[in-house]
């Protein structure tokens, strides 16, 4: 009998640098619907039209709500690490004359983040939420677009948030970084 060999597998982790690179020279494209998140890059699911309704609703709203001196920006990258660039739905910063060429944004200037869930809930919750905790972004918003609730976290520690709040249709909900109060309502649909 022969004893066979226990092959180790070890993946390759693309840095952000490289993924950017990659698409430089066109092995990706801008129209393709990937990020990069823990050194892999993910293919996204498609956008339904549940989820664009509400990703436009809410910079409808958060323009509005806002201050002149925030920026509401729609499905964009935050550079976490060099290993990760998700593309959340909107990212609140405040206002910067130069929309943030120089630098791209960082977690460090995101006063809050909204993700739009509806097939992506589970990958939302469990991979790009402790992402953000680590990264220390102040607070993080989950629509849960076949629930029709928002979820609030608040207060990141470790890979987690200390602070989580459920929240329905008829709650109000305010942002802790943003002069923001709202009613879920309108922010869900």
């Amino acid at each position: 009998m022969i004893a066979e060999a226990e092959t180790k597998i070890t993946r390759r982790l693309f840095t952000v640098e490289e993924y950017h690179q990659m698409a430089e020279v066109g092995i990706l494209h801008e129209d393709d619907r990937i990020e990069l998140i823990h050194g892999e890059i993910i293919q996204m699911s498609p956008i339904g039209k549940n989820h664009s309704a509400i990703v436009r609703r809410l910079n409808n709203l958060l323009k509005n709500y806002l201050e002149s001196n925030i920026l509401v920006d729609v499905q964009n990258p935050v550079l976490i690490n060099e290993h990760s660039e998700p593309e959340p739905d909107i990212v609140i910063l405040p206002f910067r004359e130069d929309y943030y060429a120089e630098t791209g944004v960082t977690p460090r200037d995101v006063l809050l983040l909204i993700e739009v869930s509806d097939s992506t809930l589970k990958y939302d919750r469990n991979t790009k939420l402790p992402l953000y905790a680590t990264a220390g972004i102040p607070e993080v918003w989950i629509i849960d677009v076949n629930k029709k609730q928002l979820e609030a976290y608040r207060q990141p520690s470790g890979d987690r948030y200390q602070s989580v709040t459920t929240l329905t249709r008829e709650d109000n909900i305010s942002a802790t970084q943003l002069s923001l109060n709202a009613l879920v309502k309108e922010l869900i649909g």
